[in-house]
């Protein structure tokens, strides 16, 4: 008997944790421990799931879990400092709670507007109240008042003025007119705020994104109640658009560097803007999302959360980094798109559900599972050789709205040094030395280029930004 114990415990010695710590949540946790169990018995594999008992938490000491995933530290300060001493020994930690603590909503659609992602006109707004502990003088480099005007003409009404952090739909307001975002603006104190463009949508869908690679689109209807945001009226989407759709949700996955996340995307004239894609632990409750995007959400979180455990070492860093954090490590460029990992994207289409009783029934588009073809790594690409001299001199070409100082090295390089020569060449032969320069730079539409560089060598420059004010990345 006594060696019977022994054994039993040696055994669970070599068992792996994976654990999820969650708060009021009641529906998606008790399924993903009970769908990981199941998985890991059928299998025989050396885990088990639990959800997360926190106790003493002690500097620099392990926890016994190798994988845990977090729904709840954005609301709970202890929690998040508990999962960075357990990610710094070792745990692998979804998401990443350095990184989520860093990031905010401003800084998404700056990254976005870097790798190519349409995203609406945005400012970002200092607090209408000063923060607590400051006083006028905390802020002799802030002009006062702001050029309203300018940031009123750049944005347009009506606009979404929401915080620029933060989620759950918090202190959003939509704002008519000049007068009415005074009003609104004087309701939100202390918080530092967004002023962002609305985006009048025909299509408008949610995403998933799992582990980088499974991307689940669902249709989606903001403007309803809560309960009945994924009951849709739009019939199906194009397949194009779906592609472009996925390509969006993994680049912006890949460069924030998020495992368990939520893209929202508004299509206007076929184009679909990314308005919010900051959600680390998104909706998952069965009563919001529905019975069908439930089952795809807990069996692909657990079969993640089930790689991740596999794939853990002991004593290393085991958290994913986004190509953000990675390329800046090395000294890489900023500016650079970004592509799926190497492992295929298991994607879905969610089926469109029947409308609301009040709504015209449409009917329900069948769930379609696709595998998208592997893109290669990103690598860094390096500068193009510098073209020889020639009595010719080069246009500032980074002028162009969607041209960074990479891709002007390389249309030099090309021999498209002026604007002259840039709006004589056709965008299907841009387009040809992008990806002939990597794989980074396949995403990048430069259908407006020589359109841009037209009126930019006849030095039209009024109707070029104007143009440009359209423009969203060069497209």
């Amino acid at each position: 008997m006594h060696n019977i114990l022994i054994s039993k415990q040696l055994e669970m010695k070599n068992i792996k944790k994976i654990g999820i710590l969650h708060g009021m949540e009641e529906t998606f946790p008790a399924a993903f421990v009970s769908r990981v169990n199941e998985i890991v018995k059928k299998e025989s594999l050396p885990l088990m799931a639990e959800h997360v008992l926190v106790d003493k938490v002690e500097q620099g000491v392990p926890t016994d879990y190798a994988v845990i995933i977090d729904r709840i530290s954005q609301d709970v300060p202890f929690y998040r400092a508990y999962l960075k001493n357990a990610a710094a020994c070792g745990t692998a930690v979804i998401n990443n709670p350095f990184w989520w603590s860093a990031d905010e909503k401003f800084f998404n659609n700056v990254l976005a507007t870097q790798i190519g992602v349409p995203v609406p006109k945005t400012v970002l707004l200092p607090s209408r109240e000063r923060p607590a502990d400051t006083t006028e003088r905390s802020f002799k480099n802030l002009k006062f008042p702001l050029s309203w005007d300018t940031i009123f003409e750049r944005i347009g009404f009506p606009a979404y003025m929401k915080p620029h952090s933060g989620g759950g739909w918090k202190s959003v307001y939509k704002v008519e007119n000049m007068e009415d975002f005074f009003n609104k603006y004087a309701e939100t104190e202390q918080l530092v705020m967004l002023l962002q463009e609305e985006i009048q949508f025909t299509e408008y869908f949610r995403c998933y994104c799992l582990g980088g690679k499974r991307v689940h689109i669902m249709p989606y209807e903001p403007r309803n109640p809560h309960h009945l945001r994924y009951v849709s009226n739009a019939g199906p989407a194009t397949k194009k658009l779906l592609e472009t759709v996925e390509k969006y949700v993994l680049a912006l996955n890949h460069v924030l560097g998020y495992d368990f996340n939520t893209v929202e995307f508004a299509v206007r004239d076929g184009i679909p803007y990314a308005i919010d894609f900051c959600n680390p632990a998104p909706d998952a409750d069965i009563h919001s999302v529905g019975q069908e995007n439930f089952d795809w959400i807990v069996e692909n979180a657990s079969r993640m959360a089930i790689e991740r455990a596999m794939n853990h070492k002991d004593g290393q860093d085991n958290l994913t980094w986004g190509t953000y954090i990675k390329n800046a490590a090395i000294g890489s460029s900023v500016n650079v798109g970004t592509q799926a990992k190497k492992e295929p994207a298991a994607v879905t289409k969610a089926a469109t559900p029947k409308a609301a009783p009040a709504k015209k029934e449409v009917a329900p588009v069948v769930e379609k599972k696709a595998t998208a073809k592997p893109v290669k790594e990103v690598k860094e690409v390096k500068a193009a050789p510098a073209i020889k001299e020639t009595p010719v001199k080069a246009d500032d070409l980074k002028i162009i709205e969607g041209i960074g100082p990479k891709i002007a090295e390389i249309l030099i390089a090309a021999g498209i040094a002026t604007f002259a020569e840039l709006a004589k060449t056709k965008a299907t032969k841009v387009k040809e030395i992008l990806e002939a320069a990597g794989s980074r730079y396949k995403m990048h539409d430069p259908t407006s280029w020589p359109k841009q560089a037209d009126l930019a060598a006849k030095g039209k420059m009024d109707e070029l930004k104007k143009l440009q004010d359209e423009l969203n990345g060069g497209k």
